[in-house]
């Protein structure tokens, strides 16, 4: 139902101003209008914190914006497993967002985790949708609650940024639904974002902003959305086609070019006035949204609170993943040797779009120093440098420091030129000369922590040598004083992972498919995500999905279902409309410290008429137990929970069936397991023999007959990369004589336009440059590059001497 005060304000205005508030106004503002009292509101990143550039048109993270606190990134934030956390870091963003004048910020960001070498994985919650919806859902709730919009994105199948502008994500309705739009479900049916960003990629051969089928029939049709849909910053392929299948309003501002289209399409009737005014109503809702906290002042706070609770977060994201003979936490009276660059130089967030310019940042150096005080008893080591080859004596200067301690505890990690927005991890080793270090430590490694800063997993092949690792991703701004506490004991680790640690990458099915080709990323290992495929197969794994560990113990024990004891037997349960199952048990506290426990609730069913994994996460709850405490927790299941979907039926289906309820400290750490018998919608279906492998996918096997039985279809060819098309990449061009001179002289631009920039940040520009689309050289130019100018080009790199002479139109693909 529209609003009336939209409605009014769609009859008070012209054919143009419509046309022209489906734009954007310059990088980072809607247009406004002072005769229909619309003020230009303001849209900004990031996710981890608010990054404001009220001048600057970078999109990147390459410049400063204004100081904000930088909370740790979403990898970390999951490994809390706390919704009330994640909704407290959210509020303080809208906070913040308030005193800036902020009215939408860009995130979160909600894709799932398809492969360990995702670039981007840091600024994603979980390989899990379940749990990335319901973090997800608790920190929009948090930032919308402070009069601000939120902005999950990148929906849908964003899930590499290999080619992400132009790359079609090939992928089975059934994994569409259950891992790559699930969290948007969640997010939409729980709190209603008051917009959702649409990717750049296509999927199964549409751009997303062009499929009227995601953005529409599902989105807002099937689920509900009421908000608005706004294109990532140049993702708009056919402006009008856009406009017709749900995408609403375009960004930055493509000038007058899409605003003449829009007024054409209106003439000669290929776009309805109806159509228009239903693609602006959604603009329009938002203006009027956002405008009362224009209007109002800023809550009060501070930013030394704000800093305080990024330091809790962090504390709350460390996940102890080994300490054999309880060598942590280390006593504070010890001798402690302090080897690693990353121990003075802390790495706390990520590269591009997310990187928030910090009011300050804590160096774990300075904060174990700080924490223990007159009773320090430090030595400090580089070890290794942070960019080129370590110098003569580094490692000997360590191993003489760690020699001479009674503890060493190691930072370790990720560069940031390793893992960013723009381009893909080819491995997921650590950095050459930390590797060397760890070697050449093997002395003492009895007596040696490793402390891990990364943004996603890496490799550990030490793993076995050394007692203690701790992760502590990328804890923010305030992520060394949280460290500092959880080394040293006054915190009690209690982080669980959010995705699985691999032994090595190439065991995920999805590596042999990841990224794919440069044009088409096809999900042949369908649902065998993450540890839905390793649990499933019974594959080794360094560290398994939801575990982590704590300097207490904890016991489970009294499953009830429905508040009848779990038996041997299998217990019959019935589900009539709304109703649930509740599933209750008792965790207590066994050691002599304060800790919290995250309780995971798994769902299987063994023998379904269609592939399933061995559990799947269906609910979570976390306690906090002083010693010898117990307390019951309990968890609740609607049918969803049994449910798969039946692209066939286009329908969620439970088959009538024995299904597992597995309670358990990770996904690997079952304590309790009850089996129950349901009353579904259909008898267990027959399963299909030409989908063998993916019933059985220990093999890998997802070979192309079985892959288009999945996908209901012919695999579709790759796209060649000639003749050039306004869809062209840079990179696909560059190598004609026209093309190389673009290439150069935008890198040239660029240069100019940011000044120096370290490695990390060459590599990310030089991969977002070569993937950009050549439409976007028009569209983001604010008007200085017209589409006839950049068609004339296309014409010129095709050698189409008689398209150039008769001025054909160039296709978009």
């Amino acid at each position: 139902m529209t609003n009336p005060a939209v409605t009014a304000l769609l009859e008070q205005m012209t054919r143009e101003e419509k046309a022209a508030f489906c734009c954007g106004e310059g990088f980072w503002h809607l247009k406004s209008s002072e005769r229909l009292g619309l003020p230009a509101i303001m849209v900004t990143d990031g996710p981890n914190g608010l990054r404001k550039q009220d001048t600057s048109s970078d999109n990147l993270g390459i410049l400063d914006a204004l100081p904000a606190t930088c909370f740790p990134s979403a990898a970390g934030l999951a490994c809390s497993w706390s919704p009330e956390l994640l909704r407290s870091v959210g509020e303080a963003i809208g906070r913040e967002c308030r005193k800036e004048q902020v009215s939408v910020i860009l995130g979160p960001g909600v894709d799932t985790k398809r492969n360990p070498r995702g670039g981007r994985n840091f600024e994603y919650y979980s390989e899990d949708p379940l749990l990335t919806g319901q973090l997800a859902s608790a920190w929009v709730a948090g930032v919308q609650s402070q009069g601000v919009g939120t902005c999950p994105k990148h929906f849908a199948a964003n899930n590499h940024e290999s080619n992400r502008m132009v790359v079609d994500a090939v992928v089975d309705e059934r994994t569409l639904r259950e891992l790559y739009l699930l969290a948007y479900e969640i997010l939409v049916k729980e709190v209603q974002p008051w917009s959702i960003m649409c990717s750049y990629n296509k999927v199964n051969g549409s751009y997303l902003s062009d499929s009227q089928t995601l953005l529409t029939d599902i989105l807002r049709d099937e689920w509900g959305f009421e908000g608005m849909v706004v294109s990532d910053w140049g993702a708009t392929n056919d402006r009008i086609e856009s406009l017709k299948a749900g995408m609403n309003l375009e960004m930055p501002s493509s000038g007058t070019i899409h605003t003449e289209r829009i007024l054409a399409a209106l003439a000669d009737g290929s776009l309805s006035d109806a159509q228009l005014d239903q693609a602006l109503a959604p603009v329009l809702e938002l203006i009027l949204k956002a405008k009362p906290a224009l209007q109002q002042p800023a809550p009060a706070f501070t930013m030394e609170e704000h800093h305080r609770l990024a330091a809790r977060a962090a504390e709350e994201a460390c996940v102890l993943l080994q300490n054999r003979d309880d060598l942590l936490p280390l006593p504070q009276g010890a001798s402690v040797a302090v080897i690693g660059a990353l121990a003075k130089e802390t790495r706390y967030q990520g590269a591009g779009s997310s990187k928030v310019t910090p009011t300050r940042v804590e160096q774990p150096w300075d904060e174990c120093l700080a924490l223990l005080g007159s009773s320090a008893r430090l030595t400090y080591a580089a070890g290794y440098p942070l960019t080129g080859e370590p110098t003569a004596g580094m490692f000997e200067e360590a191993l003489d420091v760690a020699r001479a301690a009674e503890k060493v505890v190691l930072f370790i990690g990720l560069t940031p030129e390793y893992e960013s927005e723009g381009y893909d991890r080819p491995h997921l080793s650590l950095p050459t000369a930390q590797l060397a270090l760890v070697e050449a430590l093997a002395p003492v490694y009895h007596k040696l922590v490793v402390v891990l800063q990364n943004g996603a997993p890496v490799d550990l092949p030490f793993a076995d040598k050394v007692p203690a690792i701790l992760e502590a991703y990328l804890g923010g701004q305030a992520g060394a004083s949280a460290l500092a506490k959880v080394l040293f004991g006054l915190a009690n680790p209690s982080g669980k992972l959010a995705e699985t640690f691999p032994l090595r990458c190439a065991d995920a099915p999805s590596d042999a498919w990841f990224p794919g080709e440069p044009r088409l990323s096809q999900y042949r290992e369908g649902l065998w995500v993450g540890y839905r495929y390793f649990d499933t197969v019974g594959q080794p794994v360094r560290y398994p999905f939801g575990h982590g560990l704590s300097y207490t113990r904890f016991d489970y024990s009294a499953l009830c279902i429905n508040g009848e004891l779990a038996v041997g037997q299998a217990l019959h349960c019935t589900m009539q409309g709304e109703e649930r199952i509740t599933v209750s048990f008792t965790i207590t506290n066994l050691g002599d410290r304060t800790g919290a426990e995250v309780a995971q609730l798994y769902v299987g069913q063994a023998a379904s008429g269609a592939p399933r994994p061995l559990k799947e996460l269906k609910a979570f709850g976390k306690v906090l137990l002083r010693p010898g405490e117990s307390q019951t927790v309990e968890l609740t299941l609607d049918r969803r929970a049994f449910a798969w979907w039946s692209t066939e039926r286009q329908a969620w289906l439970v088959e009538s069936d024995d299904f597992t309820l597995f309670v358990g400290a990770s996904v690997a750490d079952i304590r309790l397991q009850q089996t129950i018998t349901l009353q579904g919608d259909v008898a267990r279906l027959p399963r299909d023999p030409r989908l063998a492998p993916y019933f059985d996918p220990a093999g890998g096997d997802f070979n192309d007959a079985a892959f288009e039985v999945l996908l209901g279809r012919e695999l579709p060819r790759p796209i060649a990369a000639t003749p050039f098309h306004f869809n062209s990449t840079i990179g696909e061009v560059k190598h004609t004589l026209l093309g190389g001179l673009l290439f150069k002289m935008m890198l040239k631009m660029t240069a100019k336009h940011v000044g120096k920039l370290s490695e990390a940040e060459t590599r990310m520009l030089h991969a977002i440059l070569e993937e950009m689309p050549l439409r976007n050289l028009a569209t983001q130019s604010m008007g200085r590059f017209k589409l006839t100018a950049l068609q004339k080009m296309i014409h010129i790199m095709n050698r189409n001497w008689k398209g150039l002479w008769r001025g054909d139109s160039v296709d978009y693909r």
